[in-house]
């Protein structure tokens, strides 16, 4: 019986993550695929599958065409300008243009990975320089470290001293990688 225990757990550690990401993968394009048939193809008497993802992929790339060329930036300057004026929607607008920039962006700003010592008994935090100068908020010797939560879409940010962070020599993916994944993610994995 012990055996065929461990035999079962064995298969739930192989089984678990594949099916579990087989269903997320399948629900999240099932739903893009939904959302985009509906949207430009609800005339449309036939079901084909993919057809929403992909007319999603060719739109949204061309919108990241048109509007990276020189004569739509003022189009683009006007919108930002418009959207960060408006209160409530400023916040929203703003967070989530910058949370995007940070990852995809030209300003990435998830490229420094550090680890800062806490307390005395030596106890280190992973983290992600943001701000190397702090001087707006006149804190000159202090560096803003953003740390992210294991298994979550969260973190904390601290304004440390520049000499508590130590640089980490590794691939900022992996190391975001090693950090959300509670440390189970060696690296170069």
């Amino acid at each position: 019986m012990k055996t065929i225990l461990n035999y079962f757990l064995r298969g739930m550690l192989i089984v678990f993550p594949v099916g579990a990401t087989i269903y997320l993968v399948s629900i999240t394009i099932n739903w893009v695929n939904r959302i985009f048939n509906n949207l430009f193809f609800g005339w449309f008497e036939w079901n084909i599958p993919g057809l929403g993802i992909l007319s999603g992929f060719i739109i949204i790339s061309l919108v990241g065409f048109i509007f990276t060329r020189a004569f739509t930036k003022p189009i683009v300057h006007l919108f930002e300008s418009l959207f960060s004026k408006t209160p409530l929607v400023s916040i929203i607008y703003t967070s989530l243009k910058d949370l995007t920039e940070a990852f995809v962006g030209d300003k990435k700003k998830f490229t420094k990975p550090v680890r800062i010592q806490f307390g005395e008994m030596g106890m280190i935090r992973f983290g992600f320089i943001t701000q190397e100068t702090l001087s707006n908020l006149e804190m000159e010797n202090e560096v803003a470290v953003y740390c992210p939560h294991s298994y979550n879409f969260s973190g904390n940010l601290y304004i440390v001293p520049k000499d508590a962070v130590t640089p980490v020599k590794a691939d900022p993916a992996d190391f975001m990688r090693f950090i959300v994944s509670g440390g189970v993610t060696g690296f170069g994995k």
